[in-house]
C-alpha cells in the first residue's frame, strides 16, 4: 500500500479550499487526502490510518488524538506556530512535529510596518474625517515624527529582527526584549537591548509582539504589562491573539492609557471584540499578515517537502519537539 498523507484543513474555517500544491510534489509517492474536519471524530477518522499529517492553523490535535494515531510518522504544520499541537505528546508518542519557520518572515515584518505607521500616522482618525464629509488635518492629533519615538520589540527572532530593521530604515530608535539572545546581538543589530519586559515597556512609543504562544507568553500582555506601558503608546500584535489579554487591552484603549492598537490576531479568532471594532485608533486585520502570493505557494511546498522527506526515510527539518523526542529516547 501507499502511505496515507492526510492533508487537515478546519469546516469552519478553512485555509485552504484545494491541494493543489501539496498533490503536485506528493501524488506520486503517496496517496492525498484532504479533510476538513468538523470535531474530534472527523480529526480521529482522518488521522487513523494516517502515515503523515499536513495541518492547517485552525485544527487542534490533543494528546487525545494523537494516541489514535498510530502509524504517523510526521506532522508538519503548514506555518509557523505550532500551538495547534501537542508538541510533548506527540514527542513522548514519537512523532516529530514540523513547522515552515521562514516562509512569511518578510510578509509579518512587513504587515507589522504598515500597522505601525498606520498607527502612528493615526490614518483611521484622518480618514473618517474625510468620510464624514469634512477636511481637517487636525482630525490626526497627536502625530510625532518617527525620528521621536521608540519602538519595543518583544521577541527578536527572524520575523522581530526583519521588523526592527524595516523601523530603523524609516527612522524609529528601536529597543527589544528578549532573555533568549546572547550578548551582543543589539551590536550586530545596531539596536538597543532591554534585559526585562518592564523595562522595555516603560520607554516604548509603540510596542510590538513577535513571540511564540507558549505557557510563558500566554497573557504576556495582562492588565499589569499593560499597565507598565507609557501612556499614549500603541501595542502592536502579529504573533498570536493570546500572548494579549483582550479584557486588559479593551480597558486600556477605553479609558486612554492606550492611543491605539493594531491586531492581526485576537485571544478568540475568529470572533473580533466589538469595542476594538469600535476604537477610531484600533486596526483589526484576519490574520492576514503572512500572506503574499509567493509566501502561500513557499509554505505549502516546504511543508509538502518535509512529509516527503520523512516518507522516504530522510531526517526531517524544523523539527520543533526534538527535546521530547530525546527524552522518549526517539532520536
Amino acid at each position: 500500500m501507499r502511505p496515507l498523507v492526510a492533508l487537515l484543513d478546519s469546516a469552519a474555517v478553512p485555509d485552504s479550499t484545494d491541494c493543489l500544491v501539496e498533490h503536485a510534489i506528493l501524488a506520486s509517492s503517496c496517496e492525498l487526502r484532504q479533510v476538513f474536519v468538523r470535531d474530534s471524530r472527523d480529526i480521529l477518522a482522518a488521522g487513523a490510518d494516517a502515515d503523515a499529517i499536513l495541518l492547517w492553523h485552525h485544527v487542534l490535535l490533543t494528546a487525545e488524538h494523537l494516541k489514535h494515531f498510530r502509524r504517523c510518522r510526521v506532522i508538519v504544520r503548514n506555518g509557523v506556530g505550532f500551538d495547534n499541537v501537542d508538541v510533548a505528546a506527540a514527542g513522548e508518542l514519537g512523532i516529530p512535529v514540523c513547522n515552515v519557520p521562514d516562509y512569511g518572515t518578510e510578509e509579518v515584518a512587513d504587515h507589522a510596518l504598515a500597522l505601525i505607521l498606520a498607527l502612528t500616522r493615526r490614518l483611521l482618525p484622518a480618514t473618517a474625517d474625510v468620510r464624514g464629509g469634512r477636511w481637517n488635518w487636525r482630525a490626526s492629533y497627536p502625530v510625532h515624527r518617527t525620528s521621536s519615538l521608540t519602538l519595543g520589540i518583544v521577541g527578536l527572532g527572524r520575523i522581530g529582527t526583519a521588523t526592527a530593521l524595516r523601523a530603523k530604515a524609516v527612522g524609529f530608535r528601536v529597543g527589544f526584549y528578549d532573555p533568549y539572545l546572547p550578548d551582543g546581538t543589539q551590536k550586530a543589530l545596531g539596536v538597543d537591548r532591554c534585559y526585562s519586559l518592564r523595562e522595555l515597556l516603560g520607554i516604548a512609543d509603540v510596542v510590538s509582539i513577535h513571540t511564540p504562544l507558549n505557557g510563558e507568553t500566554r497573557h504576556l500582555f495582562s492588565e499589569e504589562a499593560i499597565g507598565w506601558m507609557k501612556p499614549g503608546a500603541v501595542l502592536v500584535n502579529t504573533a498570536r491573539g493570546p500572548v494579549v489579554q483582550e479584557s486588559a487591552l479593551v480597558a486600556a484603549l477605553e479609558d486612554g492609557h492606550l492611543q491605539g492598537a493594531g491586531l492581526d490576531v485576537v485571544e478568540y479568532e475568529p470572533v473580533v471584540a466589538p469595542a476594538l471594532l469600535a476604537h477610531p485608533n484600533c486596526i483589526v486585520t484576519p490574520h492576514s499578515a503572512f500572506y503574499s502570493e509567493e509566501s502561500w505557494q513557499e509554505m505549502r511546498e516546504k511543508s509538502a517537502l518535509t512529509v516527503l522527506s520523512v516518507l522516504r526515510g530522510e531526517c526531517p527539518r524544523n523539527v520543533v519537539n526534538e527535546s521530547h523526542l530525546r527524552a522518549s529516547a526517539v532520536i
